[in-house]
């Protein structure tokens, strides 16, 4: 070896190494007007305008729930206290439906669950005819105004507990209509109801198909 251990140190101790930091540091900064401008429009043209929903609480009515408005107001002008505070009331039942009956002296109106009779009835003739048999029974189809809170059960069932009910009430107008609305029938509770389903079978008498092997 050509080179000696002594002038490998001296080599190495005449390196000097600076680590001090200037305080302050120099940035390059590239200034492009021209550039700056593109960028901004563009950023301008991809911002979406905003979308303003203004929502009004004020619903209009449909003539149907003023109707329904109106009749409600009459009913609870013409029932003060309601239903059980009244004289001349009957109460009808048939199979799960349950109706009481309201008469009051009028021209006839009937008006079920704050709703016009044939409206709730859905104009069906028989369920119609139903509520009308006591009193064109006794000849006062137009003399008295019917007032009825009805539920459950379909609306057959509750025609009928209205037509019970209604010929209940009109005993408590007078007892001298016991013989003509019983010639009819209409003072007898119809007990008929579904029979119910038996074990085994698909129906209450219906059973499935004999197989003999």
């Amino acid at each position: 070896m050509a080179l000696s251990i002594s002038s490998l140190t001296s080599s190495f101790s005449s390196l000097s190494f600076s680590s001090q930091i200037s305080p302050k540091s120099q940035t390059l900064t590239l200034s492009s007007p021209t550039k700056s401008k593109s960028f901004s429009s563009q950023i301008r043209h991809k911002t979406t305008p905003s979308l303003i929903v203004v929502s009004s609480s004020a619903t209009v009515a449909t003539p149907l729930e003023v109707e329904r408005k109106s009749i409600e107001k009459l009913v609870k002008s013409r029932l003060p206290g309601g239903f059980a505070a009244q004289t001349i009331i009957g109460t009808g039942r048939r199979k799960c439906a349950i109706a009481r009956v309201v008469l009051q002296e009028g021209t006839g109106k009937v008006i079920i669950n704050y709703r016009d009779a044939k409206e709730y009835l859905q104009g069906n003739p028989l369920w119609l005819q139903y509520i009308k048999v006591p009193l064109v029974t006794l000849g006062y189809e137009t003399s008295y105004d019917v007032f009825i809170k009805a539920h459950g059960g379909g609306l057959s069932g509750q025609a009928q507990a209205i037509s019970l009910g209604i010929a209940r009430a009109l005993l408590k107008v007078s007892e001298n209509y016991r013989t003509a609305l019983r010639k009819e029938g209409l003072l007898t509770r119809d007990s008929r109801i579904v029979e119910r389903k038996k074990v085994g079978l698909k129906k209450a008498r219906k059973a499935p198909q004999f197989s003999k092997r």
